[in-house]
């Protein structure tokens, strides 16, 4: 008992996959060998592939016996990365108020997040309004699927560290209880303001956003051991009070593959709308399907519209199918920018996101670039100060001198002409004439 408070959660997580996987079957794990022939779909594939919603595409069955994404613990090396702190139940249930609805974040797949308030150095429970907020996770009592995306939590967001990557606090594990312990991030998630709000997030930020994200997903791919988010989308990109952007929630996250290996085979799981269909019709899992979901986010940040929307007309249901005939046309490319924007965004920023959105949900995986050389071509967007709204106003202030003018021309002439019929000199003329 002792040794397992030193080490922590390492060695509760250590005994509880154990312990799972000697009380249930092993699954089995499709070879990682690639066809010869890259994998290349025509529209009616991918369509069919991404118009649906669910967060795990497995059948239930599939999804309760899969151990697939269960971690392995960290080594000795890792455990002094961070040391997490471990919370009571209790501590947390006071530092929520007793988890009351009205301290609910939000919702996801995982459970419900509270927001609380903590100690600054330590583990018990503050007042509202002191100390240090937080947000507590819950894990939802229904079995294997979600104590595993609990587990992958704390091994990952326990050894990895980013500015661009939500901060873990601590954990709970008591009886059933699971709960994880995040810093507080103010302005909520990338979802919300771009969906929900009334005032439409201005352009500045919403380049701001995509940047901080794609070096998030950046660190993840190109570390030691690469790592494979899963479920990248705009509920899971977190504000802080200055936009900065965390990537949260890494319960599907999954380790890359190493060596020669070009894949990683395992079940399907992740966000549909989000998910690249070469990932939902073999099962292999790359980089570039992160690249892929960061692809459909850049839409839904230049369009405005979520990556599927059941309550809009068929043909525009799913934002990828809708929107990729208008980004290889540049004079339709204006047609889907938000609307909500009007004309307050840099005109280069539409048609270079939309050029690096394009790319990136190349139906090619072999196409797409790495998030290494998105970050790359994002940096300059952050500069651009064409705004639409500047150009539109210019031209109507020419179109306005050029009118003036025109209309300063036809009366100049109307007046020559009468002072050359009533010159003395032409009158004269005119009776000689006649």
């Amino acid at each position: 008992m002792e040794e397992n408070e030193k080490c922590g959660c390492w060695a509760v997580l250590k005994r509880t996959v154990s312990d799972a996987s000697k009380s249930s079957p092993s699954s089995k794990h499709s070879p990682n060998s690639i066809p010869r022939v890259t994998l290349l779909y025509d529209s009616a594939t991918e369509t069919r592939y991404l118009n649906a919603s669910n967060r795990d595409f497995c059948p239930p069955a599939e999804a309760r016996l899969s151990f697939d994404n269960a971690p392995p613990p960290p080594s000795s090396e890792d455990k002094n990365k961070r040391q997490l702190l471990k919370f009571s139940f209790q501590e947390l249930r006071s530092a929520t108020g007793n988890f009351r609805p009205d301290s609910i974040l939000g919702e996801g797949g995982f459970g419900f997040v509270f927001k609380g308030w903590i100690e600054e150095n330590g583990t018990a429970p503050a007042k509202p309004g002191s100390g240090i907020t937080v947000a507590v996770k819950s894990l939802k009592p229904d079995g294997l699927q979600g104590h595993r995306e609990w587990e992958a939590e704390v091994s990952f967001l326990g050894q990895l560290h980013h500015p661009n990557l939500v901060k873990l606090i601590g954990y709970c594990i008591e009886d059933d209880q699971r709960l994880l312990v995040y810093e507080f991030m103010t302005r909520g998630s990338l979802e919300n303001h771009l969906f929900r709000r009334t005032i439409p997030l201005p352009w500045s930020n919403r380049i701001k956003i995509a940047l901080a994200a794609a070096k998030g997903l950046a660190f993840l791919h190109n570390g030691p051991e690469p790592v494979i988010y899963r479920d990248f989308k705009t509920s899971n990109i977190l504000l802080d009070t200055e936009y900065n952007a965390k990537l949260s929630d890494f319960g599907l996250a999954k380790a890359g593959p190493q060596g020669d290996k070009t894949h990683v085979s395992t079940r399907v799981v992740g966000t549909y709308g989000y998910a690249a269909p070469e990932y939902l019709m073999t099962g292999h899992l790359t980089s570039k399907s992160d690249v892929y979901s960061f692809g459909v986010v850049l839409l839904e940040i230049l369009t405005g519209r979520r990556s599927m929307d059941k309550k809009r007309p068929s043909g525009e249901q799913n934002l990828v199918s809708w929107a990729r005939p208008y980004l290889e046309d540049k004079r339709k490319l204006y047609h889907i920018v938000d609307p909500r924007l009007e004309l307050n965004y840099s005109i280069q920023g539409v048609q270079k996101i939309s050029k690096l959105a394009s790319h990136c949900i190349s139906r090619d995986p072999k196409s797409r670039p790495t998030m290494d050389e998105v970050v790359k071509f994002l940096i300059p967007l952050q500069d651009l100060n064409d705004l639409a709204i500047l150009a539109y106003h210019s031209r109507l202030s020419q179109q306005g001198r050029r009118k003036k003018k025109s209309d300063g021309l036809h009366q100049l002439t109307y007046t020559q002409s009468r002072n050359i019929r009533t010159s003395p000199m032409n009158v004269g003329i005119v009776h000689r004439r006649r």
